[in-house]
């Protein structure tokens, strides 16, 4: 039997017409209006940023800090913000605007070049620097005058980059312009292999270019590539909002001068690395060590450590100044951080005879990490290293020296291994991830000459390294 319902239909229809009109009511009543992403990013409780790991972006520095321009630009917006920051650090220049568009990331901050032609779903914030894109070749090498004069030769930029979009707009100039696009490396591992003779050229920016120069004084610059690139952080266009608060952030941190004190602390290479001569050392040791000599033996006495390398130390770290101070805010004849002030229990980096003592107390925490079998002076050295870069760097390259047949306990091994720490292919297989290899080579030569001078004016320690 077939029962109709059309009646019933009927009958409830007015009701049913009440109910719908009730609930409208209350969702209009209720309705609140989707936040901006300002007020999710407030919700959430966390700024996503999207970045790369490399010496301008972000990487963990020295005792398992993390460190890089864009990162103290991004905690320093999330602070201001009242909200957490999560760093999402990603492969590729592609990953990175995946990230924004897809919505995982709010903000890519990764010195990002601003690119001529528009990026679908990107949007740019003002510039925050400009810098110059130059043709580097090997000094040994004969020089291009343009990107015409080529030819057959290896030109290879990172797939992705500013610097790709840079030959795609010349290639309409040079019908001939041949070069590969590695999705492999990044700009600082193109400069590396230049230098070693792997590929002829590449393109770099001029902040770039004055990192790899430092370690690979034979890089030249060929020419100018015509304009400059302007360095911004980069949002989804849908949120054009949060593109104006990025852009006055921008603006507070200029007017207030601390992006400009970033800025110099990673673009401008302000640490003293490169080695002071004799004569300047001897005259130094003449007018300045005398008032500090008594404390540094005091301190190595009651570290078991050799005054003369506490000295040859402190002279690297601040050329034996008590008033020193670094733009990573590390202070005094050691240099010691906030962090390793506390450690240390230093109240008054710039007291000279505690900063002292605190800088032999954490010199001396650094060498007992280093595994006891480890033969002198090697073992000295690897806790310098450790000294500058942080244990757990100096680690992955022993780890990388081993894995290579070559022995982890030796400093001559080891120090051919922790500049690779600057390559992508290399410290993508390290614990710690990326680091400025090259630095604590460098520190390690300058401290044992100093202590090579040291010991001819006031003869070795009964300990003595060599």
């Amino acid at each position: 039997m077939t029962v109709s319902t059309r009646p019933a239909r009927r009958r409830f229809a007015p009701l049913a017409k009440v109910a719908i009109a009730a609930s409208a009511v209350t969702l209009l009543a209720t309705y609140a209006p989707v936040p901006n992403l300002i007020g999710q990013i407030r919700a959430l409780g966390e700024l996503r940023v999207v970045t790369r790991v490399g010496p301008f972006s972000f990487y963990r520095g020295n005792d398992d800090t993390l460190a890089g321009p864009e990162y103290e630009l991004a905690r320093r917006f999330a602070r201001e913000l009242g909200v957490r920051l999560k760093i999402m650090p990603v492969a590729s220049f592609a990953d990175i605007y995946a990230a924004i568009d897809s919505g995982r990331a709010h903000l890519a901050a990764a010195a990002l070049k601003v690119p001529a032609a528009p990026i679908p779903g990107i949007a740019f914030a003002v510039p925050y620097e400009r810098v110059h894109e130059h043709l580097i070749y090997r000094q040994s090498e004969s020089r291009p005058g343009s990107l015409a004069d080529i030819g057959d030769g290896d030109l290879q930029v990172a797939a992705g980059s500013a610097h790709a979009r840079t030959l795609v707009d010349a290639s309409r100039r040079i019908p001939n312009l041949v070069w590969i696009e590695n999705a492999s490396t990044d700009t600082q591992a193109l400069l590396d292999q230049v230098a070693d003779g792997t590929i002829d050229y590449t393109i770099a920016d001029s902040a770039e270019f004055a990192l790899a120069h430092a370690v690979h004084p034979e890089l030249r610059i060929a020419f100018d590539l015509p304009d400059t690139r302007a360095l911004a952080w980069a949002v989804s266009a849908r949120h054009r909002e949060f593109l104006g608060q990025v852009s006055a952030y921008f603006a507070r941190m200029r007017t207030s001068g601390e992006l400009a004190s970033i800025l110099m602390r990673y673009y401008g290479r302000a640490e003293r690395m490169d080695f002071v001569g004799p004569r300047d050392f001897l005259r130094q040791m003449q007018r300045r060590l005398p008032a500090y000599r008594k404390w540094f033996e005091q301190a190595a006495a009651a570290s078991d450590e050799n005054w003369r390398l506490l000295a040859a130390i402190a002279y690297q770290e601040s050329r034996w100044e008590p008033r020193a101070t670094s733009p990573t805010g590390a202070e005094g004849l050691m240099q010691l951080t906030p962090g390793t002030a506390r450690e240390s229990r230093v109240s008054d980096p710039n007291d000279p005879r505690e900063n002292i003592f605190g800088g032999a107390r954490y010199f001396k925490r650094v060498f007992d990490k280093i595994p006891a079998h480890v033969p002198e002076p090697d073992r000295t050295w690897f806790a310098l290293a450790a000294y500058n870069i942080g244990f757990g760097h100096l680690e992955d390259a022993r780890v990388l020296a081993q894995r290579a047949g070559r022995n982890p306990d030796s400093w001559q091994a080891v120090r051919e291994f922790l500049p690779l720490l600057a390559q992508p292919r290399w410290y993508a297989q390290t614990q710690n991830g990326y680091a400025r290899g090259w630095e604590p080579v460098r520190y390690v030569d300058n401290v044992r000459g100093y202590l090579d001078m040291l010991e001819w004016a006031w003869g070795p320690s009964t300990a003595s390294l060599n």
